[in-house]
């Protein structure tokens, strides 16, 4: 008798711990690769430890449109992963890809653990929510654009290392003293629309479309026939015959040319800073994008780029609440810092800032509250951010005319003009599209 109770009893531990282990998987899938790689894999490995009941899966699947189209296609399908990486410039498809989504807000209220907007800075939570203020998808890695210099090439030319360009104008002068000290390339930009284009619109409080930037509807239509956009874009172009500033590419292919040594001014994300620890072997400084400072209310605001999380829909109760908790692990005080602090994304939540201030991290790295400081200010409608449908397809139009015009094959008052068409046939398609 007793061989069989215990029996019984054993079996009865071995079922228990069966359960017990019997942790719900969840796939997240993400365009982060190298340094910031890193850091995603070891947010997601403290989620895990920290808890038995979720198991959250990281996989790299390419870059912000390689992963936004793979699960697209993957939900398609019938197998989408449970959380998608999606650039910003992703925001207006995936909003009204209906049926797709499941939004954020709504996701965490049935959870039974909500997660408040109000948590997060105005700037992040205000683009990434509907205009009912709920939010739809989840801001984790936020940036905007910085200026970057190098301090060991500024002293070689003879330029103050602790007070960088701040006009247009000094750029082009810094960048003519850098090439006669021997730097190969004077200044170089990254993701040439989101920062020449649309982060400039709002640095200088124009407008970059109709409709509040898209915000008010799928009726936008681009305005980029501004007489600033024709001058910035003339400017560029005459840097790039004088040989002070060079075209790197699209996206982030540029980036090497800085963190190589060969340009000694760079404009990218604030969120490249933990690649430009890693692989730069030089000093270097952050500062504030660069303005024209007879343009009447310049200086501005930035606007975020980087990338939020979005949750597909038909999944279960139990993957929508270990989806939530894992939310909320990110946007802890503690975890919203430490990823700010190594990666130069901004602070997405307002406690998580105060952490990094009261650490004394700002003090210590002089720089890394730039991005905050430009996000912090009450936006206006030309500066709040831009929600265009077909918005990366648009960038491919301005970027291939952007490069005719710095090489000379034409004006940037032609190139100007064919962006502005051939992006508001696009606008036309998606308004259609969604009507």
């Amino acid at each position: 008798m007793r061989t069989k109770l215990f029996a019984l009893s054993l079996a009865g531990v071995i079922a228990s711990m069966g359960t017990a282990h019997a942790a719900t998987d969840i796939n997240f899938w993400h365009s982060m690769q190298g340094a910031l790689g890193e850091r995603v894999n070891e947010l997601v490995d403290d989620f895990n430890k920290s808890q038995s009941d979720y198991v959250v899966h990281a996989i790299y699947k390419g870059s912000y449109g390689e992963s936004m189209n793979a699960g697209i296609a993957a939900f398609r399908a019938g197998n989408a992963p449970d959380v998608l990486q999606v650039f910003e410039v992703g925001t207006a498809t995936m909003m009204h890809a209906k049926g797709a989504i499941m939004p954020v807000q709504e996701m965490s209220e049935k959870a039974g653990d909500p997660i408040n907007p109000d948590d997060f800075l105005g700037a992040v939570a205000g683009y990434y929510s509907s205009s009912e203020g709920k939010l739809i998808s989840m801001p984790f890695n936020s940036s905007t654009p910085v200026f970057y210099y190098n301090k060991d090439a500024f002293k070689k030319a003879g330029l103050d290392t602790e007070n960088p360009p701040k006009t247009w104008q000094e750029v082009e002068e810094a960048g003519k003293k850098l090439r006669a000290a021997g730097m190969e390339c004077g200044y170089t930009t990254s993701w040439p629309s989101w920062i020449q284009l649309e982060t400039f619109a709002a640095w200088h409080n124009i407008p970059y479309a109709s409709q509040n930037n898209g915000f008010d509807g799928p009726e936008a239509r681009l305005e980029l026939d501004n007489p600033l956009f024709v001058r910035h874009l003339t400017n560029l172009a005459k840097m790039s015959k004088e040989g002070t500033f060079t075209y790197g590419g699209r996206g982030d292919a540029p980036n090497a040319l800085f963190t190589s040594g060969k340009c000694g001014m760079f404009t990218g994300s604030s969120g490249n800073r933990a690649n430009i620890i890693k692989t730069g072997n030089f000093d270097f400084g952050t500062s504030f994008l660069p303005y024209y400072d007879d343009v009447k209310g310049a200086p501005q605001n930035s606007i975020i780029g980087g990338a939020s999380l979005w949750v597909f829909s038909k999944k279960s109760p139990e993957v929508y609440k270990g989806v939530t908790k894992f939310f909320k692990f990110l946007s802890s005080p503690e975890k919203a810092a430490q990823w700010h602090q190594a990666t130069g994304y901004v602070p997405v939540t307002k406690a998580g800032y105060e952490v990094t201030k009261e650490s004394g991290f700002y003090e210590k790295n002089p720089g890394t509250d730039i991005p905050v400081k430009q996000l912090d200010a009450t936006t206006t409608e030309n500066s709040r951010g831009i929600r265009l449908g077909y918005l990366p397809q648009i960038r491919e139009i301005e970027e291939g005319e952007m490069e005719s015009i710095f090489s000379g094959k034409e004006t940037a008052e032609q190139g100007v003009a064919n962006m502005n068409k051939r992006g508001n046939e696009l606008l036309e398609r998606f308004e259609k599209s969604v009507k």
